[in-house]
């Protein structure tokens, strides 16, 4: 990798470590792992199933929610500090500015991810907690390759939150949007319906069904095959793939 890519990553996971996003994790890690332990107390049956799929469930959102706000708010801070005038003022090719962002980013949410899923080592079976914490690695890295498209794009913090948070939520609810158009209630031969779902099948081809990614069952009912999480991975590099070109290209026609 270039020297001037790998800088840029450094000084972005530096970055990271002198804010308060660490303390944050920690905190929210603490206060779902209290929150399992208390509903394995309630529970009247399979109160250690309960508490695994309460942590896991809750803390694959929070970590969601705290990647994709963590990339969206440090360029957007970049931006307005005016840290980015200063160094495309060098000599540096945008491209290698966004992947070495991007690089940062990713470490970031690996390390998110292998944070959140420490306690699943004495709440869950070892490969099925590995399972899951790649999964989740994989999906953050999705989510923050496209909050730095959105920031870099809406170049604001509001609308490019706003299009992250619709699109994750589109795209967990993708697979039961697809049932649904498949599936008609009444109708089902007619033309608007047979548009309906020929468009939903379109945009299945465009957006990932991240319902599939780090899965609760996974941890209280059936480990995955690692097929499967194979098939997840290779997904996921294509999508990071793309969504950084698409930043490229954006950042390139941009004036600053």
């Amino acid at each position: 990798m270039n020297s001037r890519i790998i800088t840029i990553a450094r000084y972005t996971l530096f970055e990271t470590l002198r804010t308060r996003l660490p303390v944050l994790v920690l905190i929210t890690l603490l206060g779902l792992l209290a929150g399992s332990f208390f509903v394995e107390t309630i529970a009247i049956t399979e109160g250690a199933r309960l508490r695994a799929g309460f942590y896991a469930a809750g803390m694959r959102l929070a970590s969601v929610f705290i990647a994709g706000f963590h990339v969206l708010t440090s360029m957007t801070r970049e931006f307005n500090d005016k840290g980015l005038d200063v160094v495309l003022a060098l000599d540096l090719p945008r491209s290698h500015y966004i992947l070495g962002k991007l690089a940062g980013f990713l470490v970031i949410v690996l390390l998110i991810a292998g944070a959140a899923s420490l306690p699943l080592a004495w709440l869950a079976p070892p490969q099925a907690m590995l399972q899951w914490a790649g999964s989740l690695a994989l999906e953050l890295a999705i989510v923050a390759a496209l909050a730095l498209f959105c920031v870099v794009t809406f170049s604001q913090l509001t609308p490019a939150a706003a299009f992250v948070l619709a699109f994750y939520l589109l795209a967990r609810s993708l697979t039961a949007i697809r049932l649904i158009a498949a599936n008609p209630v009444a109708g089902a031969d007619t033309a608007s319906q047979q548009l309906i779902q020929y468009l939903v099948e379109a945009l299945a081809l465009v957006v990932p069904a991240l319902d599939a990614w780090t899965q609760t069952a996974w941890l209280v009912n059936q480990q995955a095959p690692w097929s499967a999480v194979l098939r997840l991975a290779g997904q996921s590099v294509l999508y990071v793939v793309l969504l950084a070109m698409a930043t490229m290209f954006d950042f390139h026609r941009k004036n600053f």
